[in-house]
């Protein structure tokens, strides 16, 4: 199982986007949006991971509080009920959808890590986010 630490940015938020996957602390995904938001990627941090990882399986490191719920609370019923919640649209479904569908059909373990407190891999997956927003590519 490969061990992933995911982040992503966007600055303004929203504006410019990007987003990095980290193994070993060296980025192995590095992706961006001209027009994103902190939250979009995020998400597609991690499904640049889940991808990364294959059949292998992985473990996610991430600081999204957010990206996990979705993943283990609301999208399943959020599915169930036909991609509809009780109140208001779900934001970022195309997201939401894709990496719903790749965390049910591979081996993924979540790991929440509080941001910005010092641990190394995630001051680095934050860093390369930001690299790969100002153009930085693998």
């Amino acid at each position: 199982m490969k061990i992933l630490w995911t982040d992503g940015s966007a600055n303004p938020n929203p504006g410019k986007g990007g987003f990095a996957v980290l193994e070993n602390g060296e980025p192995v995904a590095l992706g961006s949006e001209e027009e994103s938001s902190n939250i979009r990627m995020e998400g597609k941090a991690m499904i640049a991971a889940i991808k990364y990882a294959g059949d292998e399986g992985c473990e996610i490191h991430s600081d999204s509080e957010f990206w996990i719920n979705v993943l283990t609370k609301w999208a399943p019923s959020w599915k169930a009920n036909g991609w509809k919640k009780k109140k208001g649209e779900i934001k970022n479904l195309d997201i939401v959808k894709e990496l719903f569908d790749l965390y049910e059909k591979n081996n993924v373990k979540l790991i929440w890590v509080r941001g910005h407190v010092g641990t190394e891999f995630n001051e680095l997956a934050d860093e390369w986010a930001n690299k790969a927003r100002e153009g930085a590519k693998l």
